[in-house]
């Protein structure tokens, strides 16, 4: 039976720094040192951590969290759901996501390029708010043409105001919601 790789994150956003733990959270003798909690960059991965003593940390510093050697995280605690998040954290979480979706212009870009229908009525574009059935025909029909080289190429050939802030939107609706299609993110 195959099973695909594990898939982990290589960095990852801090959305809050806990000193002495996540309150209500379990202690063990990781999260005794306090609590990180994090955004993954590469899979959009909510992530508690245990952090490195000593070390200073600001919220919405991008740390290495591989494998290997961490120089600011000690431990992965694991996964965590949108509802674990702190206040904070949930406030600095669309920020911290719009840096990500900035930050990899061409991975979102060849989303809208190469991305499929999802079953015959439905195609993965039209799950990214204010992309309707005209809209996402528009898209489709241009990218056949030539693909579409950036945001900034999307939103001058198309009607789309903000992909951006589309695209932070959707991802912010699949770790938030229940969702029947998981496009960016992966479900908890």
């Amino acid at each position: 039976m195959y099973r695909e790789p594990k898939k982990y994150e290589e960095y990852a956003y801090v959305l809050d720094y806990m000193p002495h733990g996540r309150p209500g959270a379990p202690r063990t003798t990781h999260s005794a040192q306090g609590a990180l909690q994090l955004l993954g960059e590469e899979y959009f991965t909510l992530l508690e951590a245990s952090p490195k003593p000593n070390a200073d940390y600001n919220i919405r510093d991008k740390i290495f969290v591989g494998k290997g050697d961490r120089a600011l995280v000690g431990h992965i605690l694991g996964r965590i759901a949108y509802e674990e998040l702190t206040s904070a954290a949930k406030a600095e979480l669309p920020l911290v996501i719009e840096t990500v979706v900035k930050e990899n212009e061409q991975r979102f870009i060849d989303f809208v390029n190469e991305s499929p229908s999802l079953t015959p009525r439905m195609h993965s574009l039209e799950l990214i708010p204010g992309i309707g059935k005209r809209l996402m025909f528009q898209i489709l029909e241009l990218r056949e043409r030539y693909p579409f080289e950036s945001y900034e190429d999307l939103r001058e050939r198309t009607s789309l105001s903000d992909p951006v802030k589309l695209i932070t939107r959707r991802v912010l609706k699949e770790l938030s919601e229940d969702e029947k299609y998981y496009i960016f993110t992966r479900p908890v």
